[in-house]
């Protein structure tokens, strides 16, 4: 009974606690004219962000028809099915467990029309420094790349959690903040460069802090 209701009735649960939740945030998006101009060819794009803000942007799959790998836990089960409701689409594995196949599944699914959204400084940290995941998955892809910065006015941070994920508050501002989009990335780029991988740190940084001054608007 009890691994019934965890496999049928709680994803169900999460998704529409999830729905009820987030139909009370006031969003702001704050996409610059080269990002549309990209929607506006079909250019796929990655929305490459922090760890910490993928609650706030899992809200915005059915506006930018995301994808995104999950993990294959118990807890990546429950995102897997909530993306999913919401229009979007994931592709799962791990750092230990498939995550080879789930990148490979992503640059299939951004084939398919899909944009992509990753916490760059993952799969487990440190915090807010990328890993050349991003660029490869840019090179294969052919998508472009798009730091987002998320801010809300309040939020829940569940402080145990390694990644310090956030949670905006019910009827918080939330804004989000797309910098200027990348080129993609070519085979003549080095993905393991420090410089590239500073460079889109120190834009994603610029995105949250556009984001911070437009919250207080």
């Amino acid at each position: 009974m009890k691994t019934f209701f965890r496999r049928k009735c709680l994803p169900w649960l999460v998704y529409w606690f999830y729905r009820l939740w987030t139909g009370t945030w006031r969003i702001r998006l704050d996409e610059p004219t080269q990002m549309k101009a990209l929607a506006q060819q079909s250019v796929p794009m990655i929305f490459a962000h922090w760890h910490g803000g993928e609650l706030a942007i899992i809200n915005l799959v059915p506006t930018y028809r995301i994808a995104t790998m999950t993990s294959t836990s118990s807890d990546g089960t429950l995102v897997d099915h909530v993306i999913n409701r919401l229009g979007g689409a994931t592709s799962r594995g791990s750092s230990t467990r498939g995550g080879v196949s789930a990148l490979k599944g992503l640059i299939r699914l951004l084939r398919q029309g899909f944009n992509a959204s990753m916490a760059v400084d993952g799969p487990k940290g440190p915090l807010h420094k990328v890993k050349p995941g991003v660029f490869e998955l840019s090179r294969l892809a052919k998508a472009a790349i798009v730091p987002v910065g998320v801010v809300s006015s309040s939020a829940i941070v569940f402080e145990k959690s390694w990644n310090k994920a956030r949670l905006p508050k019910p009827f918080s501002k939330v804004v989000v903040s797309f910098g200027t989009p990348w080129p993609v990335i070519t085979a003549d780029d080095d993905v393991r460069s420090q410089p590239l991988a500073q460079q889109l740190e120190k834009a994603i940084s610029d995105a949250h802090h556009q984001a911070a001054k437009l919250i207080a608007d």
